[in-house]
């Protein structure tokens, strides 16, 4: 069996992960959540990603799966110790050299928003994060997250450029959530094909599956090279 390292997104911590986690053990997986650094503004990318490794040990067969943010920490974990697979969710696929606060304006999220909200009514994109990110999440569930916020990431980090040549040379999948306000669906194809190359697999879902559709966010996961 595998072990799978997940990685939360900006604001979040390990927690967001419990119901997945709890699924994966369910069958028969290990899994380690870390909370990541936060509430000052030393911490680095890099810091983020030995947060991960001290997690993980020395567990084989490990899967990292990086959420929105996490992706441009889970790479560097691949980078640093062996993985046998990198798995992104909803995630900001960074590029060599591009730091986070830059990702913005480098992918054209900006006009993506803009587009998909004329299409959707300003749904996407909006600034109530009961709308934006928690929409298909059940209300007690969304205010414990809303609860539960971090200061992560830190400036230091979203100022660093993302520190890898290349993307490791390991399996990588993405996995879009088709009903994501957040990032656009249209936006991220787009995206991973180019700087992935890879088909994503989709699942119904907005940002923030993990709370929303956990059995079904563990099953993708578990599905040896998405097949």
């Amino acid at each position: 069996m595998s072990t799978f390292a997940l990685i939360h997104g900006a604001g979040d911590g390990g927690w967001y992960w419990h119901l997945v986690a709890a699924e994966l053990r369910a069958r028969g997986h290990g899994v380690v959540a870390p909370d990541l650094p936060g509430g000052d503004g030393a911490p680095t990318l890099d810091d983020y990603a030995d947060a991960v490794c001290r997690a993980a040990g020395d567990r084989r067969e490990l899967v990292v799966v990086g959420q929105s943010f996490g992706a441009f920490t889970a790479p560097l974990v691949a980078a640093r110790r062996p993985v046998a697979a990198l798995v992104l969710v909803a995630g900001m696929v960074p590029a060599p050299g591009e730091s986070p606060d830059r990702w913005w304006g480098g992918t054209g999220y900006a006009e993506a928003v803009r587009a998909q909200a004329r299409r959707d009514g300003g749904l996407t994109g909006s600034a109530d994060p009961y709308v934006a990110f928690y929409h298909d999440v059940p209300r007690d569930l969304a205010e414990e997250a809303m609860r539960r916020e971090r200061a992560h990431p830190s400036p230091a980090a979203t100022a660093q450029p993302w520190p890898l040549e290349a993307w490791p040379d390991v399996p990588t999948r993405f996995v879009l959530c088709t009903e994501d306000r957040f990032l656009p669906p249209g936006f991220l194809r787009r995206l991973v094909r180019q700087r992935l190359g890879v088909v994503p697999e989709e699942i119904a879902a907005g940002h923030c599956a993990a709370l929303s559709r956990p059995a079904a966010l563990a099953a993708l996961l578990d599905r040896p090279g998405g097949k």
